[in-house]
């Protein structure tokens, strides 16, 4: 048993998931920066100076008297993963797209 899970293991399927996966991590975390650090200041802006991860509907006001919290549809923060989602999706799409290209490319050159 413990032969076969090291033959698995040494496949390139896993190894590949692994790189895949750690891969992903780090892009989502240059999307993250790239979305927080310059596409939502420039939002802001264009809305008028409103921070953009702050936009939200109060349904029921804090009372820090009471010690009742906020509560809030925080629809800035849900529409910035929304936009991140869909810029990681098209950064990654492009990348399988030029992979495709060269694959292709390289089926269609003339064999020596």
């Amino acid at each position: 048993m413990l032969k076969e899970f090291k033959t698995f293991i040494a496949q390139g399927n896993v190894l590949d998931l692994a790189v895949g996966v750690l891969t992903g991590a780090a892009f989502g975390k240059v999307v993250t920066a790239l979305m927080d650090d310059i596409l939502n200041p420039i939002l802001g802006l264009i809305i008028g100076g409103v921070d953009f991860s702050a936009l939200k509907i109060v349904l029921k006001a804090a009372d820090p008297a009471a010690g009742v919290a906020e509560v809030a549809v925080r629809y800035g923060s849900f529409l910035n993963v929304i936009i991140q989602f869909l810029l990681t999706m098209w950064v990654i799409y492009m990348i399988v797209r030029a992979a495709n290209k060269a694959k292709l490319s390289n089926s269609l050159a003339p064999k020596e």
